[in-house]
């Protein structure tokens, strides 16, 4: 049975939100199954019935998807299906049987059907689930070996009002679902496209006046027109952020050869992707002391110790690692102690204003200091200001990126590579 989840008819009332009760499920680590399933287990207890399912009527059929029954196992499976023709279901669906049938016996149009005797069906209790725009789902039902003449509206009543919760749950579900599967074309059509291209920004030495890298910055040419985090995001919400993140890199990659022999290529990628094992193939044969990554998870890790040996073969050749969006997030800072980076990239919400911001001011000093203290390279993003350069000359910054140094764009161009 399910923890901390109240199954009574109660809490089924109407006017309840299906989505709400999904999110705390998954957060328990329930499922729309688990659910369903403890419903009518809760509702055959309630009624004294042998069996409960919920059955989707789909292309002429009749299929089980969730059952509850006191035997073990019960005379239906899930995933097995019979014709709607032969079912108690389609006849209540279209009125040629009651919905609330105490004794099968007393009906001839339900002791001429097979599944009567197959199944031993005694009494039977059936109600539509249909989603919000009055499409029909499938049937919720509940039948005993034996007539039960105790069986009366307010039974009915009482299946009715959890068939409603399972239609708008199963909507709910159907619904995420068909976004999934939305998300997945969307990514996967990106990729077999290609459309994505890379953009190349100049991290500059403030002091020089001079171009020492370039971070190579995804763009997307795919609809919906949106920001490339929102494209990596849906990527990782599909299972496909390693996919998305090794054919940019392999795009970026391409620019290198174009780039100056002394000066570095910066390179975006998450942990996932990292420990995905695929990252060390694709730049096996690069000049490693010519690549930085930068890593862009913003979330815990769970082990550290994996990404650092993963990493360790590629350093030890020259491969710098950065940490990017430093103080955005508690994340950052774990990505700092854990890692050992090379580089620390502050992160662009404490550069902006932070010749007028004292609390961000603060916080970069403390991360500059602690820079200083172990050896570890800052690079500031996000100059947009002669301001916020100055304050960074102050602070001892002598790396920095922004539209005030240059913007993003294709290699050969205005900027001297």
């Amino acid at each position: 049975m399910l923890q901390n989840v109240r199954l009574g008819p109660e809490a089924f009332e109407r006017g309840g939100d299906p989505a709400a009760m999904l999110r705390d499920l998954e957060t328990a680590g329930h499922t729309v199954g688990d659910m369903l399933c403890e419903a009518l287990r809760s509702v055959r207890s309630h009624l004294g019935m042998d069996v409960a399912f919920v059955a989707e009527m789909v292309q002429g059929f009749r299929v089980f998807r969730h059952v509850s029954g006191c035997s073990d196992p019960p005379p239906i499976c899930v995933g097995g299906s019979d014709p709607l023709s032969d079912s108690y279901c389609q006849r209540v669906v279209d009125g040629r049987l009651p919905q609330l049938i105490p004794d099968t016996s007393k009906l001839p149009e339900a002791v001429a059907l097979p599944i009567t005797e197959i199944l031993s069906i005694g009494a039977y209790i059936s109600v539509p689930i249909r989603f919000s725009d009055g499409r029909l789902y499938g049937t919720f039902c509940c039948f005993s070996s034996k007539p039960d003449g105790t069986l009366n509206e307010r039974d009915l009543d009482t299946l009715r009002l959890f068939a409603d919760f399972a239609g708008r749950l199963l909507e709910t579900q159907a619904k995420e679902q068909r976004e999934q599967e939305e998300r997945l074309a969307r990514i996967n059509s990106v990729l077999s496209e290609q459309a994505y291209n890379v953009v190349y920004q100049p991290i500059v030495d403030v002091r020089q006046n001079d171009v020492v890298g370039y971070e190579a910055l995804a763009r997307f040419s795919g609809e919906p027109q949106r920001t490339p985090d929102l494209w990596f995001g849906e990527a990782e919400q599909v299972g496909l952020q390693c996919e998305l993140e090794m054919a940019l890199v392999q795009e970026a990659l391409k620019g290198l050869s174009g780039i100056r022999q002394d000066r570095y290529l910066s390179l975006n990628v998450s942990p996932e992707t990292i420990l995905a094992g695929a990252l060390g193939t694709l730049l096996d044969g690069q000049p490693l002391d010519r690549l930085m990554l930068e890593v862009t998870e913003h979330a815990s890790v769970r082990d550290y110790d994996l990404i650092a040996e993963a990493l360790e073969p590629m350093r030890a050749q020259g491969l710098l690692l950065a940490v990017d969006d430093a103080g955005a997030g508690y994340a950052s800072f774990r990505h700092i102690l854990k890692l050992k980076p090379d580089v620390i990239k502050l992160d662009g919400s404490l550069i902006r204003n932070i010749d007028s911001n004292r609390d961000c001011r603060a916080l970069a000093s403390a991360l500059i200091r602690f820079g200083q203290e172990t050896d570890c390279k800052i690079v500031a993003e996000c100059v947009e200001t002669e301001a916020e350069l100055e304050i960074l000359r102050e602070l001892q910054v002598t790396k920095a990126q922004g539209y005030l140094l240059g913007r993003p764009g294709p290699l050969g161009g205005s900027q001297q590579t």
